[in-house]
């Protein structure tokens, strides 16, 4: 890949992907994302929480003239303020775990995976591996419900430290395995050429890498 092109995907990549500290000439690949499943599964019982309590509301309004149910103006008011802190209460609920869910990302450049963990607003980390330190990379679908949803976990594997991390709830994904697959291997292959060759021709072997790597 010519440095000219190199230098317009690192551009590009730049300017798409801001919270991510790019490395001179580094661009990203891929950017995965949770499945969109998990957000609908997640407003959905948020809908069931609010159809309960419109019935709870939808009861007291139709037995309101019932001298056995019938209740005086405070206890009336003091349900409807419970109904509404409930209700609250479950839209906030929603909207924290949409916003957690979706910080969760795993950007692949042509020279690390960087891996966005949130398991709260206030529980972020960030995991760069290089892909020469990674060893196998695989998806995995642990239960039957993972089939029926066809939702899994990226696992990858590191060398020396043998340390996995892992990115759940992702649709199956096997164009990105096998382009990761291939990133990793071509880096491989390029600092096995580095050794074997003298130095003033590593910056010319960087350029003929690059031209095998999948654009963005």
């Amino acid at each position: 890949m010519k440095k000219e092109l190199i230098k317009l995907h690192h551009a590009r990549s730049a300017k798409d992907f801001p919270e991510l500290k790019l490395e001179e000439n580094e661009f990203v690949e891929l950017a995965i994302t949770r499945s969109k499943l998990g957000i609908v599964l997640m407003w959905g019982a948020a809908a069931f929480g609010y159809l309960l309590l419109f019935i709870a509301l939808l009861f007291l309004e139709v037995n309101a003239s019932d001298a056995a149910v019938a209740l005086n103006g405070f206890a009336k008011s003091y349900i409807y303020m419970i109904i509404l802190i409930l209700f609250c209460i479950i839209t906030i609920a929603a909207l924290i775990g949409t916003k957690v869910y979706r910080a969760n990302r795993l950007y692949v450049t042509n020279k690390r995976l960087i891996h966005h963990q949130a398991n709260s607003l206030f529980s972020k980390s960030v995991n760069v591996i290089e892909l020469l330190s990674i060893e196998d990379v695989s998806f995995k679908q642990e239960n039957i419900v993972d089939h029926f949803l066809k939702l899994g976990t990226i696992r990858m594997s590191t060398i020396g430290d043998e340390t996995t991390y892992v990115f759940k709830y992702v649709n199956t994904p096997k164009d990105e395995l096998d382009t990761i697959t291939h990133l990793v291997h071509m880096e491989k292959e390029k600092t096995k050429r580095r050794h074997r060759r003298p130095a003033e021709d590593q910056e010319y072997d960087d350029e003929d890498d690059n031209s095998e790597t999948p654009a963005a």
